[in-house]
């Protein structure tokens, strides 16, 4: 017996770009955790090749797994994890934003204008600028979530994976330095709401060649854990 697929058209608007001309990894990595429905489960996305901006792309859903294509081309891949993702230990807020000073990205950005962590303007993009947390292997960011961001729902899955995915990369990259998101995988165990502010917390985890591991966190100013994120990034050749 086969299993019928559900398929939707999917559409990235300009805003939620990464590199210039595609989509940020992560904002498609929560897009399809949710599709998936994830509900707090972690879910795995893995880039195939990169999702173009402002085309109608087909989002389908067949037993547990989601794809994302461009007519017969395989952009995008998403499965359900069975095991809870590990985190980066808690960095309180005023610390997460004193650590900001220290972004690289203040010094040589590959992607200014990627909705993460891009030098967009406030409200458009997230401005998430991880610097170095002094006396730890870690980097954070202090993120106060603007209201442009999110719904009477809270913030979507989409936009945490925003959060989520570049700051695994800054916990590798100097400045200037770059590289393109292969995998992220994202478990969200609570709501995140317009005007909060929290923690965005990383730390690079190993690499393997070309490959950079990292994981990643966002934590309520309490401490409490919201989301956490697997990451895998794929550096470029060497000329």
């Amino acid at each position: 017996m086969t299993t019928a697929a559900l398929q939707t058209v999917l559409t990235v608007p300009e805003r939620f770009r990464g590199p210039a001309g595609v989509a940020n990894g992560g904002w498609i990595a929560g897009t399809m955790a949710e599709a998936l429905g994830g509900d707090r489960s972690a879910v795995e996305v893995t880039l195939h090749a990169p999702t173009p901006l402002e085309t109608d792309l087909c989002l389908e859903h067949v037993a547990n797994t989601v794809s994302l294509h461009q007519g017969d081309k395989l952009l995008v891949e998403a499965i359900p994890v069975a095991e809870d993702l590990t985190a980066p230990e808690f960095v309180a807020f005023n610390d997460a934003a004193r650590a900001e000073a220290g972004f690289p990205g203040w010094r040589g950005h590959a992607f200014p204008e990627c909705f993460a962590c891009g030098l967009r303007e406030p409200g458009d993009g997230l401005r998430i600028f991880p610097g170095s947390v002094e006396g730890t292997d870690l980097v954070a960011a202090g993120w106060r979530v603007p209201f442009t961001v999110a719904d009477e729902d809270g913030v979507p899955a989409s936009v945490v994976g925003a959060a989520l995915d570049c700051i695994t990369g800054w916990a590798h990259f100097k400045p200037g330095e770059s590289a393109l998101l292969g995998r992220l995988a994202v478990q969200i165990h609570r709501r995140l709401y317009a005007g909060g502010a929290y923690s965005v917390v990383a730390r690079a985890t190993g690499r393997e060649g070309r490959k950079l591991f990292g994981e990643s966190a966002i934590y309520e100013v309490d401490g409490t854990l919201v989301a956490a994120a697997r990451a895998t990034w794929i550096a470029p050749r060497e000329a």
